[in-house]
C-alpha cells in the first residue's frame, strides 16, 4: 500500500468520524439547549431512556433531504430530523424512530418518511414491535405534496402492521394535523403532561373557524386525551416515567402475533386463598364497591397495569399475570355509574379485547353490570352500534376467555360481557351473582303489575313478589343448572379457579370460518 493509499484511507476514516459526530448533534448544541429549556429531552436522549444500554443500532444516520426548493439545499441536516434503528427492551428486539424537534421543527419530508417506513417494514419482516416517539411540527411545507404522501405511506404501513406486531406511540411534543393518524392507528398511545399535544387543528384555527377560545392543553393536552377523548392510554408526569410505562407494558405483550406473551416467574402461590374477598360484596345490591380491589387481590403480586384509567371509568381494562402468565383484564366498575355499559365504555373495552385477541393474550372478564345506560343521549349517540362493538369483539376472540360474575349480570349486558353464549370457555360465578333479564324489583313490577295494583297493601305485596323472583331467577344456580355457568365458587377461591381455568385453556385452538374479514359495526 502506497503512502497515498494510506492517506486516502486515513482521510476516509476521519471523514466518517466527523460525519458521525455531526449526525449525533445535527442542529448543534444551541438547538438542543432550547429543547431542554422547553422541558423536553432530545431524540437520542429519549432512546437512551427507552432502550437497554448499548443496544441501539442506528440506520440511515447520514440520510439528508433531496429538495432544493426555498433554498433548502443550503441547509441539510444528517438524519433529516428523525433518528431510526433498532435496539432492545429487556433483551427483546424492537424497532424505533424518534422525531427530532431541533431539526426543522421535526417536520416530516420525503427522506424522513422513507426512514420511518424502512424500520416499519423491517419490524414486520422480523416480527418485532414498533415504538415511535413523536415530536414534530407536522408536514414539511417546503416539500409540499411529497410530505403528505410520506404520511400516507406511513399510515398504510400502520394498517398493514396492525395485528401483526405491537405498535406503541409516545407523544413527546406536538402532534398535529394529519400526523395524528399514525398514532391513532397504533395499539397504545402514551402522553406526557405539559409537553404532549394532539389535535387535528390548533387553537388559532379553531378560534377563527368556530369562535372558540381554547388553549393547547384544553384542546389536545394530556388531560384532555386521557380523560375526555380516550385517545391516550397512558399519561405520565415526566418523560422518565412515560418510558417506564412503555417498558412496563412491553413486559406483558408478545413481540408478534405468532409468539406467546412473556412468562415471568412469580413467588405468588397459585393456590393462595383470598380471604379479603369474602365480604367485598355489600349487603345492599345498590351499594358500590371497587372492582379493582377484586382484581388486585387475585392477580400475581397485586400488580395490575391499567390502561385508560381516567376514561370511561365504568369499565376497567389492563394487564396482569396469573401464575406468571399474562392476561388481559376487562371488568365492570360498580364504583362508577354502577358499572353500567355506555358508548365510551363499550368502545374502550372492545378495542382492548381485539388487541388481546390479536396477540394471543387470554382474557379474564369480571362482571357486575346492571345493563346499558338508558336515555336519549345514549340512544342518539348510537349505543346500539357501540354496544355491538363489544359484543362483536368478545364473540370474535379466539384466545382463552374466562368470565367471573361477582354480582349483577342483567339483560343484554349479561350476554355482551363474555357470556357462555358468545364463546367464553369457562364461566364462574360467586354465590352473590344475580343473572336475570332485569333486577328483581323491576321484573316483579312488570310481571305482577295487576296483582300489585289489586293488593290490599301494594308495597308489601311487591316485596313478597320481589323475593319470589329473586329466589327463582336472581341467583347463579338457575344458570348453572343449564350449563351457562360452569361452577359457583366461594369468593376466597377465585385466584385458584381462574388459574386452573387458564391452565386448562392454554392449549385452546379455534379457527373462525374462512373470510377476508368481518364487518365490525364501527
Amino acid at each position: 500500500m502506497t503512502a497515498e493509499d494510506v492517506g486516502r484511507k486515513q482521510k476516509a476514516i476521519e471523514r466518517l468520524h466527523q460525519l458521525t459526530e455531526d449526525a449525533l448533534h445535527p442542529a448543534g448544541p444551541a438547538a438542543e439547549e432550547r429543547q431542554h429549556e422547553r422541558g423536553k429531552k432530545t431524540a437520542r436522549e429519549r432512546l437512551d431512556l427507552l432502550l437497554d444500554p448499548g443496544s441501539f443500532v442506528e440506520l440511515d444516520r447520514f440520510a439528508v433531504h433531496r429538495t432544493a426548493a426555498f433554498e433548502m439545499d443550503q441547509r441539510k441536516y444528517l438524519g433529516d430530523g428523525v433518528v431510526t434503528g433498532y435496539g432492545a427492551v429487556d433483551g427483546r428486539k424492537v424497532f424505533v424512530f424518534s422525531q427530532d424537534f431541533t431539526v426543522l421543527g421535526g417536520s416530516l419530508g420525503e427522506v424522513y418518511a422513507e426512514k420511518i417506513m424502512k424500520v416499519m417494514d423491517l419490524a414486520v419482516k422480523m416480527g418485532a414491535p414498533i415504538i415511535g416517539i413523536n415530536d414534530s411540527g407536522g408536514a414539511r411545507i417546503q416539500e409540499g405534496v411529497v410530505s403528505l404522501g410520506g404520511y400516507a405511506e406511513i399510515f398504510r404501513r400502520n394498517v398493514w402492521a396492525s395485528g401483526v406486531v405491537p405498535q406503541l406511540s409516545v407523544i413527546a411534543g406536538p402532534c398535529a394535523g394529519g400526523a395524528v393518524y399514525s398514532p391513532a392507528i397504533t395499539d397504545f398511545i402514551f402522553m406526557v403532561r405539559d409537553i404532549s399535544y394532539m389535535f387535528i387543528t390548533g387553537p388559532d384555527v379553531v378560534q377563527t373557524v368556530t369562535g372558540e377560545d381554547v388553549s393547547f392543553e384544553q384542546l389536545g393536552g394530556t388531560g384532555t386525551h386521557s380523560s375526555r377523548s380516550g385517545v391516550a392510554h397512558f399519561a405520565a408526569a415526566t418523560e422518565e416515567e412515560v418510558f417506564d410505562d412503555v417498558r412496563a407494558l412491553f413486559s406483558y405483550i408478545p413481540s408478534n402475533n405468532l409468539d406467546d406473551p412473556p412468562y415471568v416467574e412469580s413467588d405468588d402461590d397459585p393456590e393462595r386463598v383470598s380471604s379479603a374477598l369474602r365480604d367485598i360484596i355489600p349487603e345492599s345490591p345498590t351499594r358500590p364497591y371497587d372492582m379493582k380491589d377484586v382484581i388486585l387481590e387475585v392477580v400475581d403480586e397485586g400488580e395490575f397495569l391499567e390502561a385508560q384509567p381516567l376514561y370511561a371509568q365504568n369499565i376497567v381494562v389492563g394487564f396482569a399475570r396469573l401464575n406468571g402468565y399474562s392476561a388481559g383484564i376487562v371488568a365492570n366498575q360498580p364504583a362508577h355509574l354502577a358499572g353500567v355499559l355506555d358508548i365510551d365504555s363499550s368502545d374502550k373495552a372492545a378495542r382492548f379485547v381485539r388487541f388481546c385477541d390479536a396477540f394471543n393474550i387470554p382474557l379474564i372478564t369480571f362482571v357486575d353490570v346492571p345493563g346499558f345506560l338508558p336515555g336519549t343521549e345514549q340512544e342518539y349517540g348510537g349505543i346500539i352500534r357501540h354496544g355491538a362493538k363489544l359484543l362483536y369483539a368478545f364473540a370474535e376472540a379466539t384466545v382463552p376467555k374466562i368470565t367471573l360474575i361477582t354480582r349483577k349480570a342483567y339483560g343484554g349486558a349479561y350476554d355482551v360481557m363474555s357470556s357462555k353464549h358468545i364463546g367464553a370457555d369457562i364461566n364462574l360465578a360467586w354465590p352473590t351473582a344475580e343473572i336475570a333479564v332485569m333486577g328483581p324489583e323491576a321484573a316483579a313490577r312488570i310481571i305482577h303489575r295487576r296483582a300489585i295494583a289489586e293488593a290490599d297493601n301494594p308495597e308489601e305485596r311487591l316485596q313478597e313478589l320481589v323475593l319470589e323472583y329473586a329466589e327463582q331467577f336472581a341467583n347463579p344456580f338457575t344458570a348453572a343448572e343449564r350449563g351457562y355457568v360452569d361452577d359457583v365458587i366461594e369468593p376466597e377461591h377465585t385466584r385458584q379457579a381462574l388459574i386452573r381455568s387458564l391452565e386448562m385453556a392454554r392449549s385452546k385452538r379455534v379457527s373462525l370460518p374462512p373470510k377476508k374479514h368481518g364487518n365490525i359495526p364501527l
